[in-house]
C-alpha cells in the first residue's frame, strides 16, 4: 500500500488536484449551491444537510482516512491562476489483489463546465492510478442520456463496455448506467456504441 503525505498533490497544466481541506467549505458550498440544478439530474439525491459545514467536515475526514487507507483518492480541482475551486474527482473503490482496479467519479461546477478542466483532471488521475498506484483498470459509469459525460470519458480514452441495469440511485430513482473502462495496457482500439 502506498502511504500519502498530508500535502498530497497532483499538478496539471492549469490545475492543482488535492484533497479537500476545512478551509474549502465556503467555496465548495457556494459552488454546489449555485450548480444544484446542473448537478442533481446526474447525482444521488442530496441529503437535507448536504451543504452544511458538518457534512463537509465529514467529507474532509473521509477523504483523509480514505487516502491514508489506500481505498480512495478524493481530490478537488483548484485552478492555480486564481485558486478557484472548480469541482472534484474521486478515484474510489480501489480494489487490490487480482483486480487492481478503481472507479472514477467527478463533478464540475456549472460555470466551469466544458472548458477542458475535467479532461485535464481525468488524464492526471488516470496517469497517477496506472503509474503510481499500479492499478490495471479504471471504471466509470454515467446515465445513458448524459452526452457530456459520455463524450468526456470517450475523449479521455475510456471505452464503452456495456449497460448495468439499476446501477445507482440517481436523484431518488434506481437508474440504468452505461459502463466505461480504461486499461493500463489497452489494446482494444475504438469501440462503437449504439
Amino acid at each position: 500500500m502506498i502511504a500519502f503525505r498530508r500535502k498530497f498533490r497532483i499538478e496539471t497544466e492549469r490545475l492543482t488536484l488535492r484533497p479537500p481541506m476545512h478551509a474549502d467549505y465556503p467555496g465548495w458550498s457556494s459552488l454546489r449551491a449555485e450548480s444544484r440544478d446542473f448537478l442533481t439530474p446526474w447525482e444521488p439525491s442530496w441529503s437535507q444537510d448536504h451543504l452544511s459545514r458538518k457534512a463537509f467536515t465529514n467529507r474532509v475526514y473521509w477523504a483523509s482516512r480514505s487516502i491514508n487507507a489506500g481505498t480512495a483518492v478524493p481530490l478537488f480541482l483548484v485552478r492555480r491562476e486564481d485558486e478557484a475551486l472548480l469541482g472534484a474527482i474521486t478515484l474510489d473503490n480501489i480494489r487490490r489483489g487480482p483486480a487492481q482496479a478503481g472507479t472514477l467519479g467527478y463533478w464540475t461546477g456549472q460555470r466551469h463546465a466544458r472548458k477542458g478542466y475535467m479532461a485535464e483532471a481525468i488524464a492526471a488521475v488516470s496517469h497517477h492510478a496506472f503509474e503510481k498506484l499500479g492499478l490495471s483498470r479504471l471504471e466509470a459509469a454515467c446515465l445513458p442520456e448524459n452526452a457530456a459525460s459520455r463524450g468526456l470519458l470517450e475523449r479521455s480514452g475510456f471505452k464503452y463496455e456495456g449497460v448495468a441495469q439499476s446501477y445507482l440511485q440517481i436523484n431518488g430513482r434506481w437508474r440504468t448506467h452505461v459502463l466505461y473502462a480504461s486499461l493500463r495496457m489497452d489494446r482494444r482500439g475504438r469501440t462503437d456504441i449504439g
